[in-house]
């Protein structure tokens, strides 16, 4: 570790200036002192009120004096006097030094706060300091009380007032503790001042005899690590086990979560490894850093295994561990998961936060489900959550896509009435609805309301209604607006040109397309997917497929990598030219480059693929199945059937095993039902996932028809036993041991198909 910087020069403290001896001040009421402490004896504080008027200073100060070792007195006589006009500068301190000395820290920090905040004139402390110091010893006070007052300018960021009063406790022979030196260096930090300030405060402490602790170092390492410094936070935590100050779960935890926030995932296991070396265990935090941490980089696959490390270790996950996991499974576009754990989250008596419900609502929006999305919002409303802007502009965005425009309307009138401003993303998200719609005048007045709002129409904005014009093969309208946003300062994006290529594509303007895209290219705009994908259209229109190649292969190059409208227009290009090899190989790369065909490709494929390819085809199954990616299975299934080619006993088992893992229950078992009627049996993993499903989703009968077939299909007598076992079992509901017995009858090859797995077939 590098020698840490001494200060680079003395800070230029303030001192206690030389007042005018002020005059005398009148004696206190001893009369009306002592009424009061008979009343606060006798416990009735509010018959103290008709004497208000009549305290001064001078009298609350003597009473305070003279009864400070009688705690309940004392402090009822603070909470009722603390408020009003005689309780001035020299009884609030007496009070703090009273009120330390009983360990009230919280109510003397309280009306040290209050002192700091009244006194903006006393801009370095000294007035403050001054009567503390005069009051000292008449309140038989300690030190605690520098502590508690430089922690109480430190909690109001008042940096130079707890930086100065260290300087002049020092000069005036206190000695401020590590509370002091802590609390301001906290308060540097927590100020955005420079680290440089915090450090030097930290050499100032060492060169006056203050031996850091744990917190000291652990508000150091957090200051580094939140400017980004981690090499400088892990010198600081070097420094702890050199001087044999223990980093506590805090410390930890603070690197943990700088790994994860430099993308250092990896890193942050290995802190937990030394976490354990040291017989310290992570607490929820811990878990809910790392989890973050993985959800960031797209890891939630690894996610499970640390919520089961959680359980193991009987770490009760909380609302951030939940909320984390559900907005992380909605980011990958794993919506199933993200609604088992938000039920389970649910069903825990937690609630999800208005970040986790907008993602919920996201997701279910990107699903087209626009019925559970309105039921979130409907559940934030019962739990008293208030929507924010982006969880209505979600809304409006997911109503628009579909067309829905009225409702799309009245969210953003209810977003209003809630005191929402609109973004240019929610205009934006209207302007894409209407342009769906084809009603390009009502983009257009949504065009004109933006600038009445104050906000200015972005590249989405004019681009979103190019492409309406486009669509409408209105493409001198389309050129207009293109021009306007150029008057406006709005530069054109990758979108706006692949609008206008496509466009001329459409109407056969090849060449008007290619000069767009060459004006792209010099201006220095990189064509993007979309782009390629609507030129490889036009020259496979044109029966160029050589060209079309070319752009193609240009793509990849470029690292763009083809979606599956790109694979589309390619297949069915290379098709028409009876160029059926190229055309299947370009459509298995869809497989292995996770694309999703279309039901065009999926003619295209089936069209060209005869018995002999069925191999091929159930391996595109299997592929989609094991992605989850089950629409997508079940067309290439549908395409099987309409060529009659006849499915196989693996093509079954693969579609059930996938319907069950995505939660469709009733197409599982419908797939079940047919596969029977076919004459085949699934296999036993197969089995078992779908009873485990239905079981779990209540579908009882439908649970039980499976174990009846199953046991009524076991191949030997020596199976009796385990069959008695299982219907036992079933009947008391015991599910784990059926699932257990079934298992152990397919090792012992009691059960068909009881070899290999369902997905190695």
């Amino acid at each position: 570790m590098k020698t840490l910087k001494p200060y680079r020069k003395t800070p230029q403290y303030s001192t206690i200036p030389s007042f005018p001896p002020p005059p005398p001040p009148p004696p206190p009421d001893l009369n009306l002192v002592g009424k009061a402490v008979s009343i606060l004896k006798r416990h009735h504080i509010h018959n103290l009120n008709p004497l208000s008027p009549h305290f001064t200073p001078q009298s609350a100060s003597y009473l305070l004096h003279h009864s400070q070792f009688d705690k309940t007195l004392t402090l009822s006589f603070i909470n009722w006097s603390r408020t009003r006009p005689f309780f001035d500068l020299k009884c609030a301190c007496q009070s703090i030094h009273i009120l330390t000395r009983f360990k009230l820290y919280k109510t003397a920090q309280s009306i040290a706060e209050h002192v700091a905040i009244n006194t903006r004139n006393d801009e370095n402390g000294e007035l403050v300091f001054k009567q503390i110091k005069d009051t000292y010893f008449d309140c038989n006070s300690s030190s605690a009380v520098i502590d508690l007052l430089v922690k109480s300018y430190s909690s109001l960021k008042l940096v130079k007032r707890g930086l100065n009063t260290i300087h002049l406790a020092i000069s005036h022979g206190f000695m401020p503790g590590v509370l002091s030196y802590n609390a301001v260096i906290d308060a540097v930090i927590r100020s955005n001042e420079r680290m440089e300030l915090a450090e030097e405060m930290y050499m100032g402490m060492i060169k006056a005899g203050v031996s850091p602790n744990v917190f000291t170092y652990n508000i150091l390492i957090r200051g580094f690590c939140g400017v980004g410094e981690l090499e400088r936070g892990l010198e600081f935590f070097d420094e702890m086990g050199r001087k044999g100050c223990l980093p506590n779960v805090v410390t930890y935890n603070t690197l943990i979560d700088a790994y994860c926030k430099l993308r250092r995932v990896d890193d942050a296991f290995k802190v937990f490894e030394k976490m354990s070396k040291r017989d310290m265990e992570p607490n929820v935090i811990s878990y809910n850093v790392i989890l973050n941490g993985l959800g960031r980089e797209g890891r939630m696959k690894e996610t499970g295994v640390v919520l089961e490390e959680m359980k193991r270790k009987r770490i009760v996950p909380d609302e951030v561990t939940y909320n984390t996991l559900v907005n992380g499974y909605c980011k990958e576009g794993n919506f199933h998961q993200a609604l088992i754990l938000h039920d389970e989250m649910t069903s825990n008596g937690l609630s999800p936060n208005v970040i986790t419900y907008t993602s919920l609502i996201n997701s279910m929006c990107k699903a087209r489900n626009l019925h559970r999305a309105m039921g979130f919002l409907e559940q934030m409303r019962v739990r008293k959550l208030f929507p924010n802007a982006r969880t209505y502009t979600t809304l409006i965005d997911g109503f628009s896509q579909q067309g829905f425009m009225e409702e799309a309307y009245k969210l953003l009138d209810e977003m209003k009435k809630n005191g929402l401003s609109p973004s240019i993303v929610t205009y934006n998200a209207l302007i894409h609805g209407h342009t769906v719609d084809g009603k390009i005048e009502d983009a257009l007045r949504v065009l004109d309301q933006i600038s009445k709002t104050g906000l200015s129409p972005d590249v989405v904005s004019y681009s979103t209604i190019i492409t309406g014009f486009c669509r409408n093969q209105e493409l001198d309208k389309a050129f207009e607006m293109k021009r306007e946003m150029v008057k406006k300062g709005v530069l054109s994006d990758a979108v706006t040109y692949s609008s206008l290529i496509k466009g001329l594509c459409v109407q056969g303007r090849l060449t008007e397309a290619c000069d767009i895209f060459q004006e792209m290219l010099r201006i220095g705009l990189p064509p993007d997917e979309c782009t390629y994908t609507a030129l490889i259209n036009a020259y496979c229109e044109e029966g160029d497929t050589k060209t079309a190649l070319h752009l193609h292969d240009e793509m990849l190059n470029k690292g763009l990598l083809p979606d599956v409208v790109t694979y589309s227009v390619l297949i069915n290009g290379l098709s028409k030219q009876a160029r059926t090899r190229e055309a299947k190989q370009i459509l298995f790369k869809l497989y292995y480059d996770n694309a999703v065909p279309d039901d065009v490709t999926y003619n295209t494929l089936i069209e060209n693929c005869g018995n002999m390819e069925l191999k091929s085809v159930v391996a595109l199954i299997k592929g989609f199945c094991m992605k989850g990616l089950m629409n997508e299975a079940d067309k290439v299934f549908d395409k099987m059937l309409q060529r009659k080619q006849a499915p196989t006993e693996a093509v079954y088992n693969v579609l059930i095993h996938g319907h069950c893992k995505g939660g469709n229950l009733r197409k599982s078992f419908k797939l079940y039902k047919e596969m029977v009627s076919r004459g085949f049996m699934p296999h036993t993993a197969t089995i078992i996932a779908l009873v485990k499903e239905l079981v779990k989703g209540e579908m009882t009968a439908e649970s039980s028809e499976v174990i009846e077939n199953v046991l009524r299909s076991c191949k030997v007598t020596d199976a009796e036993v385990a069959k008695a076992l299982v219907e036992i079992n079933h009947k008391q509901g015991n599910m784990d041991a059926v699932f257990k017995i079934l298992s152990e009858m397919a090792k012992d090859g009691l059960l068909p198909n009881s070899g290999k797995t369902a997905y190695a077939q």
